[in-house]
């Protein structure tokens, strides 16, 4: 699975290529995904080339080739958003299945567990059944280990993030600056909230005008993963 910052630049890649016939420039791309320097572009399009959704022309300056574009990529992209996320939403329902093994056959899905609802004051080790599982669609999933969460509460409402919703999150313990994590404060506290760092502090931002912004001084947040696709139960 992508992250936020690497489909906005692959979809952007795309898109100039279509309109103009030849790549962006490394600058024009710095300033459509919103970057400070190059080099940050540079992580991204290696990111991109290593997972196979584009290839570097070797001897020519802007030299990129799009392979492929990542599955719901063009669904997310269209939808309209605040701040400039938009969820990948897979409608329907879903499955628990008690099977503790991932799988890849006929239905293309994968089993990945399924912890509990996320809530303030629980850390996410805690929140885990060891016997629910949740089987999702293989093409949501990139490389890395991923588990599923329920959010409760309506603090990330704003970004289409609703009480009851199931997200995907990609374990890490590195986030960029923007990105939805699920943040442990204080190796007491889970909570799913769009990160920024400065300094050394960090500030966990809600996406509903009735929360407050939380700050944090250093050590006091560790990232435990990174929101990567939500499913919603109709």
């Amino acid at each position: 699975m992508l992250t936020r910052k690497q489909l906005e630049l692959l979809l952007f890649i795309d898109g100039h290529l279509k309109e103009h016939g030849i790549s962006p420039s490394f600058e024009e791309m710095k300033e459509a995904v919103n970057l400070k320097s190059k080099s940050g572009i540079h992580r991204l399009v290696t990111a991109l080339e290593e997972r196979g959704f584009l290839r570097r022309l070797p001897h020519r300056a802007r030299g990129l080739v799009i392979i492929k574009l990542p599955a719901l990529a063009g669904d997310a992209a269209s939808r309209p958003s605040r701040e400039g996320f938009a969820p990948s939403v897979i409608q329907g329902n879903f499955r628990s299945s008690l099977s503790g093994s991932a799988r890849n056959d006929d239905t293309e899905t994968v089993t990945l567990p399924l912890y509990g609802r996320i809530a303030a004051g629980t850390p996410i080790e805690a929140l885990r059944d060891p016997n629910e599982m949740i089987e999702v669609p293989a093409a949501m999933l990139g490389g890395g280990s991923h588990y599923a969460l329920q959010i409760e509460g309506d603090s990330m409402i704003d970004l289409g993030i609703l009480d009851g919703d199931t997200v995907i999150i990609e374990q890490s313990e590195t986030a960029e600056n923007g990105q939805i994590v699920v943040a442990l404060v204080d190796d007491n506290e889970a909570t799913l909230k769009r990160i920024h760092r400065k300094g050394e502090s960090i500030a966990l931002e809600p996406a509903n005008p009735a929360y407050e912004t939380r700050i944090f001084g250093p050590g006091r947040v560790k990232v435990q993963g990174r929101l990567t696709t939500l499913i919603r139960k109709y």
